[in-house]
């Protein structure tokens, strides 16, 4: 800092010089006056060195500004540049990462349509099961009005009975799959809504970016903003938000993937229990089918062998009626012998011999009664023939009755109704 001297301002009477009267100087006067120009060189000399030194600083100063003024003029347009290119670059950068959030969120949404036809496909399956159950359980129902020997446990019913539990299975196999799929769904959307979120916050974001990066000096939309500047707490910074945006996308992936399984998971669970189903089906039909087989064959032989007896019971009838006929026949003969016998008792003395004609009566009397004793045997016999033909026609025929009413169950009533069976497409879900 340069030393001031300050110099005191001499004296001067304006009015007087106005005046034009000269004032009187005194001798004292005279050596101050003589003292004050000397000051007043010194002064003037420090003056001019002031001036001198001020013209030169401020020279200095206004170099400087220039510089000053271009250096930061090219800065400010470097790094309004680099600005710009970096606005750039995030704006790519967001755009990526926007369409590939677009993308999984068509997948998703893809994803979740296809999933959602597949629950129709297996409700409707379900649905279809509903009419093989009441078949089967129909069918079930019909056979417990079988009669007599024919109500046991056959072919037919075992197959029936697995078919009945093949259907309970396949149903449960079916509502708990539709479970799942309703699971999936809704995880989809959670991951698409979470998607969606990210994706309309890059989209403001490449928005803004956007515009700004369009701002340039000429702008006349640009304003002060003098706390925009400052430095704020971010909620993420470019890892961070990086990490968010992929964590997002392979939560996505994840479900994408698990969708795919689970589609395919489906379609071949639907097509096996379709198969199951039909397999059943065929062999539930070809059980009926034989066992009607051996009905026909069973009731035809009981037919025939029910012919067969019936003419045994006639021929029986008739043999009787000749046995019946033929102990009648020995009565008259059995009365004459019986009653020659008699007179010749009647004969006095001497006259009672046994000669040769009462031998022969006698032996006669014998042969009769011995005839008698085996027609009348016979008889019997052939009675007892005739009732065990009696009760084997009758049970001939309560059998061929059975199996005519096992035949009209079988083959009038269940195997017709099984013809109202869902087609592979219906039980598959179309």
């Amino acid at each position: 800092m340069n030393s001031e001297i300050i110099l005191s301002r001499p004296y001067y009477d304006t009015r007087a010089a106005a005046q034009g009267v000269q004032e009187k100087i005194s001798p004292l006067e005279s050596n101050n006056l003589q003292l004050s120009s000397d000051l007043a060189t010194v002064g003037y000399q420090i003056i001019l060195e002031q001036a001198g030194t001020n013209c030169h600083k401020s020279q200095n100063i206004q170099q400087e500004s220039r510089t000053l003024c271009k250096e930061t003029t090219a800065d400010a347009f470097k790094t309004q540049a680099e600005g710009t290119r970096l606005l750039g670059e995030r704006l790519q950068e967001i755009h990526y990462w926007k369409s590939e959030l677009q993308r999984h969120i068509e997948n998703l949404q893809a994803n979740t349509d296809s999933l959602l036809i597949l629950k129709r496909r297996l409700e409707r399956a379900l649905d279809a099961t509903e009419v093989p159950y009441a078949i089967v359980t129909d069918n079930l129902t019909c056979r417990a009005r079988r009669l007599g020997a024919d109500l046991v446990r056959d072919t037919v019913e075992d197959e029936l009975l697995k078919e009945v539990d093949l259907i309970k299975s396949i149903q449960a196999l079916l509502k708990k799959t539709a479970a799942q799929v309703v699971a999936q769904i809704k995880r989809n959307r959670s991951a698409q809504q979470t998607l969606e979120m990210d994706w309309s916050d890059k989209c403001q974001a490449y928005n803004f970016d956007d515009t700004s990066g369009r701002h340039s000096n000429k702008s006349p939309d640009t304003q002060n903003h003098q706390s925009s500047a400052t430095m704020q707490e971010q909620v993420s910074n470019p890892s961070s938000w990086t990490k968010f945006t992929q964590d997002n996308l392979s939560q996505a992936l994840q479900e994408e993937q698990a969708t795919n399984s689970l589609r395919m998971l489906v379609e071949q669970m639907l097509q096996d229990t379709t198969e199951d189903l039909s397999v059943q089906c065929s062999n539930v039909d070809r059980a009926f089918s034989l066992h009607c087989d051996e009905l026909i064959e069973a009731k035809t032989q009981l037919e025939v062998k029910l012919t067969q007896i019936l003419e045994q019971i006639g021929g029986q009838e008739r043999n009787i009626e000749a046995l019946q006929q033929a102990i009648h026949n020995k009565e008259a003969p059995l009365r004459v012998v019986q009653s020659r016998l008699y007179l010749r008792s009647l004969r006095p003395a001497m006259e009672l011999c046994r000669d040769q004609a009462q031998l022969s009566l006698e032996g006669e009397v014998r042969l009769i009664d011995a005839t008698l004793e085996s027609l009348k045997k016979k008889l019997s016999e052939a009675r007892g023939s005739l009732s065990h033909l009696e009760e084997s026609r009758m049970a001939l025929q309560k059998d061929i009755n059975c199996k005519i009413n096992l035949l009209f169950i079988d083959r009038e009533k269940c195997m017709t109704h099984r013809k109202r069976y869902p087609s592979i497409s219906a039980l598959s879900g179309y």
